[in-house]
């Protein structure tokens, strides 16, 4: 495993991370604690130590698997980042809220669901440009600061992106940003990369395969189940990314390297990119993303 420091946290984060949305349900299978175990166990022993959830992967239901695994493990090995803004209701169905009071509200459960005294990467979860600069909201995180229950606190950019909430992201003490990053979409280098550059922001990679496209098992006229949230993809644009993706493999990716893992390490050939969190169904797929941190050549 290869690690990057994120941005001016301080932070000692793996280059390949763990994301958690699969483990809220809405991945078109339901997860155990025992699936949660074992994907962890083996990102522990494959030298992972990032892992990224949110309030609304499920009602808090990821953050509460990854709390029972914490509270039988040494968490002082583990990065834990997770957000705040939203509220889950049922499979898609989530409402906002990024008021002062709510968001205390959210931290205290995310603290009891994870079972831990700090949460080491606290962001604001794809809200709109104004719930981003509202002064109380990050005045009262910063009282949480003060008070030890958050170390560092980020930006999540909704994914239409928001060039505005990475420019003001220093100055409203955030210190990371996540944002939609992948071959199949390169917005950020124009849109968010200056700005963490010029702010010691630390960037971390959200669907990193393109929401699984970007492994290269779905070909023309796949579809997903319906408890599955990419069932949602507008059908002509999945069609599109895949031949995009079939191009790429013929034309980009090296003889002998898996498009998973060529897609992982290309996310960090800039050093701006601390680390990718690609969502992972099972073990397998924890240890085949790990191996791509063997592609990284720096960092």
């Amino acid at each position: 495993m290869r690690y990057r420091i994120l941005g001016s946290t301080g932070l000692r984060v793996s280059v390949i991370g763990i994301g958690t949305w699969q483990f809220g349900g809405e991945w078109g299978r339901t997860f155990s604690q025992s699936d949660a175990d074992a994907i962890l166990d083996q990102a522990a022993e494959l030298g992972i130590n990032l892992i990224d959830t949110a309030e609304c992967y499920g009602n808090h239901i990821s953050e509460a698997l990854i709390g029972d695994y914490l509270g039988r493990r040494d968490r002082s090995r583990w990065i834990v980042a997770t957000k705040f803004g939203h509220r889950f209701h049922k499979f898609m169905d989530r409402t906002e809220d990024f008021s002062v009071r709510d968001v205390r509200q959210q931290l205290e459960a995310s603290l009891r669901a994870l079972r831990v005294e700090t949460i080491d990467l606290y962001q604001f979860h794809s809200g709109s440009d104004s719930d981003c600069l509202n002064e109380g909201l990050w005045a009262m995180l910063a009282e949480e600061k003060q008070a030890g229950r958050i170390r560092h606190l980020g930006i999540s950019i909704l994914g239409k992106g928001s060039e505005l909430q990475a420019r003001e992201a220093r100055r409203l003490d955030a210190e990371v940003l996540q944002v939609f990053y992948n071959r199949l979409d390169r917005r950020p280098e124009q849109m968010y990369f200056p700005h963490a550059q010029r702010d010691n922001l630390g960037i971390l990679a959200r669907v990193p395969l393109a929401s699984g496209l970007l492994t290269g098992k779905y070909r023309p006229g796949a579809s997903f189940p319906a408890n599955d949230w990419r069932s949602t993809f507008d059908a002509g644009k999945m069609r599109n990314d895949i031949a995009e993706v079939q191009r790429i493999e013929q034309t980009e990716v090296p003889a002998g390297v898996p498009i998973g893992q060529w897609a992982l390490a290309w996310c960090l050939k800039n050093p701006l990119v601390s680390a990718v969190i690609p969502g992972c169904k099972d073990a397998a797929q924890v240890q085949a993303n790990a191996a791509a941190a063997t592609l990284v050549t720096e960092g």
